[in-house]
């Protein structure tokens, strides 16, 4: 369909966006620390429009994604709902970047060590955002294991599984024991699974016949 390899494509870029410019700031900012702090953390100081920038850009570059899976598989499994919850998690991002989350845990620098005493109303909407985020876009691989499957591509119905449990387990084992340095890492990890999940998809519905 006319544009939807083109959204695909943009949808694509999503993904090495986010993860080039959030973890490469996490390497790079002063005080930062990928053990103790979120990537949110990073749209405050001086440079925090970088962060900002980055999930408005990310966010809408999703969004674009959701639409050629709407377009590509409309009719299909994964046409609605896989698209839909893509979406949801686009419009998540671009919520995360308009509503900065307050300093914490000594970042920036200068920062008290420990999290805020009360949270701000902005925090509160990035820390809700980000959760729909999450649940939208672990429930995302799932619909699309369900897909994949009924078409018979066990390899992309294992790996959106896996995915999507990666997910799941971490972002469950963080909300759940928040403050230990190997959670805050495994969760990176699952970060990058799921952009690496999300880029890889948008090329592969761009590229070969639909599931």
């Amino acid at each position: 369909m006319t544009g939807a390899r083109t959204l695909l494509l943009w949808g694509a870029f999503a993904g090495p966006l986010y993860v080039i410019l959030g973890f490469g700031q996490a390497f790079a900012r002063q005080g930062f620390d990928l053990r103790r702090h979120a990537l949110s953390l990073l749209s405050n100081g001086d440079l925090g429009w970088i962060q900002i920038a980055t999930f408005l850009t990310s966010g809408a570059l999703s969004i674009a994604l959701a639409v050629g899976i709407r377009r590509t598989l409309r009719g299909r499994p994964a046409g609605t709902w896989g698209a839909w919850l893509v979406g949801v998690w686009g419009a998540c991002l671009i919520a995360a970047g308009i509503f900065v989350f307050d300093p914490a845990l000594g970042f920036p620098p200068g920062t008290p060590d420990g999290p805020p005493a009360a949270w701000s109303w902005h925090s509160t909407l990035h820390f809700a955002s980000a959760g729909v985020g999450f649940l939208a876009l672990i429930a995302a691989c799932f619909v699309f294991v369900r897909a994949f499957a009924r078409h018979g591509e066990r390899r992309w119905a294992a790996f959106s599984a896996l995915t999507g449990a990666a997910f799941l387990a971490s972002f469950a084992a963080l909300a759940s024991g928040g403050g230990n340095e190997a959670l805050s890492l495994a969760f990176a990890a699952a970060v990058v699974l799921v952009w690496a999940w999300l880029t890889l998809l948008a090329l592969r519905l761009r590229a070969s016949d639909v599931p």
